[in-house]
Parts: C-alpha cells; structure tokens; sequence
C-alpha cells in the first residue's frame, strides 16, 4: 500500500479500530487480570492464613496492603524508568515481576516470606499500570481512544469474577485448607506468563519513538507492520523532545494534572480497595455464621452481576458520555449507595437489601472512576513524561488502596460496617469534588491537543515549536 502524505501522529489519530488494536489490548489487558485476582485472592487466602499461621489483626492488614504499598513504589520508579529508556523495556519487566511474585507466593513458609513475595508482585503490578494505559492510549485513534484504553483495563472485571471461582472450586474439591491457599495464590502467575511473549513482540509505542526519540520513520515502520499496513503514514521528521523530571515537576499544568489525576485515584482506591479486598471480611461483618463457600459465592454474585457489566458499560459508553463526566457520575453514585448502607435502618443486618446497595456501588465503580481514572491521567501528559505522570497518578491511587485496605479492619472494629461505609460515601464525595474542580475533558481531543504540544511540523527552527517550556 502507498504512504500518503500523513505524519504517523494523523495516521494513528484517524485510523479506524483494527485487529491489531484488539491485540493489544488482550495483551495489555491480561496484566490488569492478574492485578485483580491477586490483590483480591489474598482476601479469600486470608481466611485460611489467619488460623493456620495465627495472625494479628496488624498482620491481616499487611498482607492484605502490602502489594498495594509496593505498587506505589512500582508505578513511580518503572513509570519515570518508561519515558527515559523506553516503553517496551519495562513493559517485559514488570511482567516477569508479576510472573515471579505470584508464583513464589504460593511456597511462602511464613508470614515474612509472604509480605516479602507479595512486595515484589506487586512492584510489578505497580509498574503494569502506567505502562498499559499510555501503550494503549499511544496506539489508539481520538474518537474512540476511552474505549480502547478502558478495554484493557477491563479485563480487571474477569479477574474480579475469576477468583471467587477459583476459591469456590479448591473449597468445593475439599482440599488441605494449607494447599487451598497455595493454589489460590500460585495461580496468578499464569496469565503474565501467557503474555509475557507477545509483550516483548510488541513494537515501541510510535508516539514515543517519534516524539521523544526523534526516530519518526522507524516508528512508521514499526507501526505499518505491526497494524498489517492499517496504519500507513510518511514518517515525516518530528521535532524530538525530552523532559527532565525537574522539567515535568516545574511545570504549572502538570503539577494542577498531578493533583486532578493523582488525588481523585486516590479517592477512589481507598473506597474501591478498602471493600473489594475486604469483601470476605465484610460479608463476614454481615453474615458472622456463613461459610467460606457462602462467602466466597455472594462475593461471586457481586462480581458478576454488579462489576462485570460495569466495566462492560464503561467500555462501550465512556467516549459517549465523556470521560471526565462519567468519573463525576460515578463518584456520586459511589457517595449515596455507601450513605444509604450506613444511615439506612437495618441494612447492614439484612443480606438481600445490603448486597443490592453494595452491588450498585460496584456498577458505578466500575462505570466510572475505576476505568476514568486509568484512563485520563494516560491522556493529559505530554509524550516525554506521559508514563512518569502516570506513574504517579497510579502510585499515589496504590497508596489510596494501601491506606483503605490497612485501615479497614480498624475502622470496622471501632465503627462497624456502618463506619467503614460512611467513610466511604465521604471519600466518594471528595473525589467528585476533586474531578469537577480540576480535571479537563479530554474524549476526542488528540493526546498531543490535550498535552499542548505542537510536534506535528516537520525539523526546523519554526519558533512556533516551543510552546511547552522545554527546551529545544
């Protein structure tokens, strides 16, 4: 096929979806499968640990935040590591940490050992987040960039459903309560290790390649074999910039995106985190006399019935709706359905009517700030420091999750389920606030657009060039 006259950034910004975006976003997507079923696996592996290894409740609470605490490291260093030595380095490394965590997990031989193995699953984890979403962004087209973007994210939702199968299947086998929770955790080193191949086989992102390297008709290159010729442009010379991290930093508009993307991840980690891990025990606040099987089945239905079609919604409806609106949406829905379970006489007594509300809280999570606020910090920063913004976003979100995840078996001893939902429904309230007050929104707009940068003219010394305060 001709090249036509168009920049690889105008190839990529029109080109219609394809195979080749499918591909990568299974790809992408799998370790966002991994990261659900680990961190909520440990939950369900909890309940066997906690008598067996005759835990406290300040033990509980590290193996249940531990991981999420190393993601916060994770996503800081491999994110700031992205944008200097490239995309696709990282990309393999961090799964091979997943890979490696997970299966070292299930042959801990003690408390030590386990906080320390799920430390280094989830650094990688940590490291998988800016990596997919601004991968997956660099590759997508303006118009449906939020869909494709949320479909890698998406695959969080089968890992939600897949581990309370998972735990219903080894409780049901009857096996040694020692070998349930082994497998249980082993088992999340195999989907990195499904994909660790064809992530290593993925070209580097073109965007980064050609903005930041300077290595435009590589890039087209790259891209017109991987797309099977969807994607064919000139591979006109661009002007390559690089940012320093004093650079990025020291930059008005990214500081306020830093604080948008960053606190309002945040939000709704702790919100998110605090019950998804926290399921087993909030059904047992509920329900002090159910079985592990029983528990591990109504977490299966809220999963399935509330959270699946959550995710599948946001997938179809994000660039639709908007992406900064539906994380204001979601928010909201969020902050009531947490006020009703705690202010609601007898709610958090009675199954049926709790699960109802609780399930709601799910959907919108799901159909909302989960997804946006994956998606959005992946659009706002400009190309040299997309994956170090990322990074952040997503590492001071993993810290939201570490302090909801930590605190939850307090705040419930002290408040009850009442307490810890009405904290909720506030931290909900804050990220809506947060999200109107600071955030743009950014479906429809090319990434260069929404990160003010002008790179689409050829080399030369057009002063027009300079606009984002670094230097040529």
């Amino acid at each position: 096929m001709a090249q036509d006259n168009r920049s690889i950034l105008q190839a990529l910004d029109e080109a219609p979806v394809s195979f080749f975006h499918m591909r990568a976003a299974v790809t992408a997507g799998m370790g966002f499968f991994t990261d659900a079923y680990d961190l909520f696996i440990i939950g369900m592996a909890l309940v066997y640990l906690k008598p067996e290894w005759h835990l406290t409740t300040g033990q509980i609470g590290l193996l249940g935040s531990g991981s999420l605490l190393a993601a916060f490291l994770g996503a800081l260093t491999l994110g700031r590591l992205a944008d200097l030595i490239g995309r696709k380095t990282i990309y393999g490394l961090e799964a091979a940490l997943m890979a490696i965590g997970a299966l070292a997990c299930a042959f801990a031989p003690d408390f030590t050992w386990l906080l320390v193995f799920r430390f280094i699953l989830g650094f990688g984890i940590g490291g998988d987040y800016p990596m997919s979403a601004v991968l997956m962004a660099e590759y997508s087209n303006a118009k449906q960039r939020g869909s494709l973007v949320s479909l890698v994210f998406g695959m969080q939702g089968l890992g939600l459903v897949f581990g309370p199968v998972v735990a219903l299947t080894l409780i049901a086998a009857g096996l040694n309560h020692d070998i349930i929770w082994r497998i249980m955790l082993g088992l999340g080193a195999i989907p990195p290790l499904a994909v660790l191949y064809l992530r290593r086989t993925m070209p580097e992102s073109p965007r980064y390649k050609a903005l930041v390297r300077g290595q435009s008709e590589a890039a087209a290159r790259d891209m017109a074999a991987y797309s099977d010729g969807q994607i064919e442009s000139t591979g006109s010379s661009l002007r390559p910039r690089k940012m320093t991290l004093r650079a990025f930093l020291g930059d008005r508009r990214n500081l306020l995106m830093i604080l948008g993307t960053a606190g309002a991840w945040f939000l709704l980690d702790y919100a998110f985190y605090g019950n998804v891990i926290s399921t087993p025990q909030i059904i047992g606040l509920l329900a002090p006399h159910a079985s592990p099987m029983k528990g591990a089945a109504w977490a299966l239905m809220i999963f399935a019935v509330a959270a699946a079609p959550g995710y599948l919604a946001s997938i179809l409806l994000m660039d639709r709706i908007g992406h900064r609106r539906l994380q204001m949406i979601g928010f909201a829905v969020m902050a009531v359905s947490f006020g009703l379970i705690a202010l609601a006489p007898g709610m958090t007594h009675d199954v049926l009517p709790f699960l109802l509300l609780y399930g709601v809280s799910f959907f919108f999570t799901e159909f909302g700030p989960n997804c946006t606020t994956f998606v959005i910090p992946a659009e706002v920063f400009p190309t040299s420091g997309r994956t170090t913004g990322h990074g952040i976003a997503a590492g001071v979100g993993k810290l939201g999750a570490f302090v909801g995840t930590f605190l939850f078996p307090f705040i419930s001893h002290a408040g009850g389920l009442k307490g810890a939902m009405m904290f909720a429904a506030g931290v909900s309230l804050l990220g809506l606030l947060l999200t109107q007050l600071i955030l743009p929104e950014t479906s429809g707009q090319t990434l260069e657009a929404l990160s003010a940068e002008t790179h689409d003219e050829p080399m030369g010394d057009d002063p027009r060039l300079v606009r984002t305060g670094v230097p040529r």
